[in-house]
């Protein structure tokens, strides 16, 4: 009797999978090295895994001999230029956006998971490329389906770029320019919503409400700054009646003021001398993306 089967490739996973069961609503992800001698990335799924490459595309391939697929329409859109002077008629066609999508949802599933081992410097990257390919497919997609397609995840590809951003600089100790990075993306979240609902609908935005509340942790382990110290003890010495000291604290008040206004700086001259501790993650700081089949 012939076998149902027929040729069977005896190349089965099990082994691979032993001891890595999959755990439902967390990112399950591990570094493991690669039988070409090159670190690669495995997340576990329900019935198996993803392997990714680290560095150009997550599948290791070279489309149109190029690095990326996106890498590929931004040398052909070049060419257009030099050869027309404008990119009036430059255009991509339904199966240019559906490829570049297709390679977008393996960025994402790259980000998500170097973000769980902490590469941020990598996070930032993949996350500009999936930000890249929105813009690329919103300006120069042939049909209105493909130029919107992807724009319902830039919220989210915003945020996780801001946050990979933000813990960059937190491990550095630059908790300033952390916060300058989680504003900024709260900035760019506001602007995809139409002005008049938008401080409603950020209001509801759960991107939005992760940066909030990675902001609120990192203000949480500043020092306060000393204008706000030295304006309530000259609130307590004027209720005191203590002009003296009151008009000590007005002098001390109005340098520190005179030096934060000829610097341009709208907080303390320096960062915390003590470095502050890492900003605890919020429970959901890795959500799931909302698409199972076009992520990005």
């Amino acid at each position: 009797m012939k076998n149902p089967l027929g040729n069977i490739n005896y190349l089965d996973i099990t082994a691979a999978l032993r001891g890595w069961s999959f755990q439902p609503g967390q990112v399950n992800v591990r570094m493991i090295r690669g039988s070409d001698g090159k670190p690669k990335l495995q997340l576990r799924l329900d019935l198996g895994l993803l392997q990714m490459e680290l560095n150009g595309r997550p599948d290791g391939k070279r489309p149109h001999r190029s690095a990326t697929e996106l890498d590929y329409h931004r040398r052909k859109l070049q060419r257009h230029l030099e050869r027309h002077g404008s990119d009036d008629s430059f255009a991509l066609t339904a199966h240019d956006c559906q490829a570049l999508r297709e390679e977008s949802a393996m960025f994402y599933h790259r980000y998500l998971s170097l973000f769980v081992l902490e590469q941020y410097p990598a996070v930032i990257r993949d996350t500009q490329h999936n930000l890249d390919v929105l813009d690329i497919c919103a300006r120069y997609g042939r049909t209105q389906y493909d130029r919107m397609c992807l724009e319902q995840y830039r919220p989210y590809i915003v945020m996780m770029h801001a946050r990979a951003n933000a813990c960059a600089a937190l491990r550095q100790g630059f908790v300033r320019t952390a916060m300058a990075y989680l504003h900024g993306g709260l900035k760019k979240i506001a602007r995809l919503f139409p002005r008049p609902e938008r401080r409603q609908l950020l209001r509801h935005s759960h991107e939005a409400a992760i940066l909030h509340d990675m902001l609120k942790q990192i203000r949480q382990q500043l020092p306060p700054d000393p204008r706000t110290l030295l304006r309530e003890r000259l609130r307590v010495a004027l209720a005191a009646e203590r002009y003296e000291e009151a008009a000590c604290l007005r002098d001390e008040l109005a340098a520190l003021q005179s030096f934060a206004g000829t610097t341009g700086m709208i907080s303390p001259p320096a960062e915390p001398a003590r470095r502050p501790r890492k900003a605890r993650r919020p429970k959901d700081s890795t959500p799931k993306h909302p698409d199972t089949e076009s992520k990005e």
